[in-house]
């Protein structure tokens, strides 16, 4: 079958030929219709991430969406080697299978299950979000940040505060729901009356210097509690956090990603999303490609998700798992 395959550490995957997979009692085999390029299947496939496996070759892709054999569309995560998303088919762990809304485009649903992961797991399991609380997500720009909006507001959040580099797209998300915006460079004089004001839970999508003016802005106040969630570190890995900081303070730092909840929790979060998806706008652009393409468009996918798609079709069986 076909398949993009990483051969090496720091090679971008190729398109060739795998061994078929095969079923067993513990997992099942997807018949793949669509898989997302991600920042999180990127730097597994360089071999950056912290998840990444290091034994050679295997399929690129984390995740994705398709049919079983008895025709149920699903989603599916991938993250057994050497059985990536991004192959005409693959070998997918029973517990990774997450059974798809009929009213939910396959594609669609593949583009927006890792950026919309990465808030709703913050928000349902890491800060609990509690109905009217107010929301900041540093980084809001990027298409996982602007998601975010929409999942906040749909989970309860009384206000939504959005930060960025790119005031074009800040004014977008003014538009579409959130109630402050505000640029990178205005950061330690504009938050000071935001915290004020109140500021319950942080998504943190860049770490570098605008978490810590953040984390410098919610300390503050003393005893107010903010949950600071970490997701992403687009603006560096390292920053420099004085100790002062967390014990004068009621300041909650906690992470959100793989290893920070259990892996059933992450697969019935997923669920959630999608069945929220099936209901709501949670739509996102992205750029459909197949996957021979895939050495190109591995590295030309920056401005808009790339979804690679098969020809792939639904089983005339239908029935459970």
């Amino acid at each position: 079958m076909k398949a993009a395959i990483v051969t090496e550490k720091g090679k971008p995957p190729v398109y060739g030929d795998f061994p078929e997979p095969q079923a067993d009692d513990k997992h099942v085999v997807v018949s793949v219709k669509a898989s997302a390029v991600s920042q999180l299947a990127k730097s597994r496939a360089a071999g950056t991430h912290y998840s990444a496996s290091l034994q050679y070759p295997f399929i690129a892709g984390i995740d994705g969406t398709g049919y079983l054999s008895n025709g149920d569309p699903v989603y599916f995560l991938a993250f057994t080697s050497p059985w990536g998303s991004m192959a005409q088919r693959t070998q997918v762990p029973v517990g990774g299978i997450v059974p798809l809304p009929a009213s939910l485009d396959l594609v669609q649903a593949a583009a927006l299950a890792n950026p919309g992961m990465s808030s709703w797991v913050a928000l349902t399991r890491r800060a609990k979000l509690h109905k009217g609380e107010t929301v900041l997500i540093n980084g809001a720009t990027g298409t996982s940040g602007g998601l975010a909006v929409r999942i906040a507001r749909h989970l309860g959040a009384g206000k939504v505060i959005v930060t960025g580099r790119n005031q074009q797209v800040l004014e977008k998300l003014r538009a579409e729901g959130a109630d402050v915006a505000i640029t990178l460079d205005t950061l330690p004089t504009t938050l000071p009356a935001l915290m004020a004001e109140g500021i319950d839970v942080v998504l943190d999508y860049l770490w570098g210097q605008s978490a810590l003016d953040i984390m410098v802005a919610a300390t503050a106040g003393g005893e107010k509690v903010v949950r600071f969630v970490q997701i992403g570190s687009l603006s560096g890995q390292d920053i420099a956090l004085h100790s002062k900081l967390l014990r004068s303070s009621g300041l909650t730092l906690m992470g959100s990603g793989l290893g920070s909840v259990s892996n059933s929790e992450l697969v019935a979060s997923v669920s959630e999303l999608l069945d929220a998806a099936a209901r709501s706008d949670f739509s996102i652009p992205f750029q459909r490609r197949p996957l021979s393409e895939v050495n190109h468009a591995w590295v030309e996918d920056e401005r808009c998700r790339t979804v690679f798609t098969f020809d792939t079709k639904r089983p005339a069986l239908a029935g459970g798992l």
